[in-house]
């Protein structure tokens, strides 16, 4: 049995694809659904199913506009309750796929509509189980993200239920059968998921925290819940998304890439109040920038920064782009709902600048210079803006952290009236956290070109973690 995974490095994500004489089926789309009709067309195939495992928190699935542009049905497992048209399948049910068979087998836990599909070939042979975020490999779905929908349905009764849905309809399925979960590494919908984005079930029983036979229900709960950190905020408002509905790609790629003059620019973002945001790379952003933008690269973790530092998935926008990137920046925006952009500045940052108009540049700092001031005794105030977890792993001693998706919560630490320097691990998320300085006020600081990738190859002191069950 064939099954083609299609990865989305930016987001985590893993959608699937099957296809068997002529009949195809999606599994979790991504909001461009472009690539999966393309994906069909090359087998000469029609899209009969798109399968979705659960109302998805960290991307808005394109199942609507695939079932609009192929005909395709919608399945959900059971429990769910769409705004729209779709089969609810009932646990235990069997979808065709030309000679591919498709077992719904209900697991809640990381919600309560979650379901595990069953792959079964041509040859009626259990082939693999595509898990969404109930299971993955080297972990497991976070059970905190549906009380924040459904405030009743708290963490605690959620992990219970995943403790019953892993032991009782899981674990007992052949140690053959591939996982194909929904996410990978750095996705925000597990803790501790493995670079790898496949497995066999039998190894995941031996090597997964989460699937040891031994484990009571209590302990099980106690270490699922330990170390989960914040949720980003839009995630309860990408679940209502996919609940509810949402308005076609089409028609947010014809808005969002209008192509808009400085003077034109200038007068929506008065007129409408829309955030602009600047998705060039941080050494470019610093040499100019129109006042008040943020700065969230596009090669990074793009919409995953979006999600974590724009609140609201209804903020008008106006970008600022690389020629020829606005449609790939608008994409990427409406994958986590970010669907309200209202245009892009023509020609990008240098029309701006031709045109006369004012902007604002952001201070930066070589490692070398740091390590200087270092020596002299004349170092400032050093904020560390990465991930508690990096900063406990390895931090410059007497730096502070202040967590980039934390900043607007702690502004106080930054100061006013003396200089500081600010870093992250590379200079990606720094010069977020410096655009966001600059827009509340702040002008007195640097950023450290190269972050803590550099510095920590410097004989500058460093204080590393220690264990405290290591401290006898």
């Amino acid at each position: 049995m064939k099954v083609e995974q299609i990865y989305t490095g930016c987001l985590a994500h893993a959608a699937y694809y099957i296809e068997s004489k002529g009949e195809a089926a999606v599994f979790d789309p991504l909001r461009e659904v472009q690539p999966y009709i393309d994906r069909a067309q090359i087998d000469n195939a029609e899209i009969k199913y798109v399968f979705e495992t659960h109302f998805h928190a960290d991307f808005v699935s394109g199942h609507l506009d695939l079932q609009k542009k192929t005909g395709a049905a919608i399945v959900f497992g059971p429990n769910a309750k769409p705004g729209y048209d779709a089969t609810i399948a009932e646990d235990g049910q069997v979808f065709t796929v030309g000679d591919y068979k498709v077992k719904v087998i209900h697991t809640p836990g990381h919600t309560m509509e979650s379901t595990t599909y069953l792959l079964i070939d041509e040859n009626d042979k259990m082939h693999g189980i595509i898990t969404g975020d109930t299971l993955f490999i080297g972990d497991v779905g976070r059970p905190d993200l549906a009380q924040h929908v459904v405030s009743e349905l708290t963490e605690e009764k959620l992990a219970s239920h995943l403790f019953d849905s892993l032991r009782n309809k899981i674990m007992p399925l052949p140690d053959h059968l591939i996982v194909y979960p929904n996410h990978g590494a750095g996705s925000a919908c597990g803790k501790m998921m493995s670079k790898e984005t496949t497995d066999t079930l039998g190894n995941q029983k031996k090597v997964n925290y989460a699937l040891r036979a031994d484990m009571t229900r209590e302990e099980f709960i106690k270490e699922l819940l330990t170390g989960l950190t914040a949720p980003p905020g839009y995630f309860p408002q990408n679940v209502l998304l996919n609940i509810q509905g949402y308005e076609s790609l089409d028609e947010i790629m014809e808005r969002g890439t209008q192509p808009l003059s400085p003077e034109a620019f200038e007068a929506a973002a008065n007129e409408t109040g829309a955030l602009v945001l600047d998705t060039r790379d941080a050494s470019d952003f610093a040499k100019g920038f129109i006042p008040n933008s943020i700065n969230i690269g596009l090669e990074g973790n793009f919409a995953q920064w979006v999600g974590e530092m724009i609140p609201d998935v209804k903020q008008p926008l106006l970008l600022v782009t690389y020629p020829e990137k606005e449609e790939e920046a608008v994409t990427r925006l409406s994958r986590v709902g970010y669907d309200n952009t209202l245009g892009f500045l023509t020609g990008g940052f240098e029309t701006w600048a031709k045109s006369g108009k004012d902007y604002e540049t952001a201070g930066r700092v070589e490692v070398g210079e740091v390590v200087k001031q270092f020596e002299k005794d004349a170092l400032p105030l050093i904020i560390d803006v990465r991930k508690k977890s990096e900063y406990d792993s390895e931090h410059l001693i007497d730096a502070i952290n202040v967590p980039l998706n934390e900043i607007n919560q702690h502004l106080a630490q930054f100061p006013k009236e003396k200089p500081f320097l600010i870093h992250c691990a590379g200079g990606y998320r720094s010069m977020i956290a410096s655009s966001i300085l600059k827009q509340r006020g702040w002008d007195n600081f640097s950023d450290i070109i190269g972050g803590f990738d550099e510095l920590k190859e410097t004989s500058m002191p460093k204080s590393e973690y220690v264990c405290p069950s290591t401290l006898l």
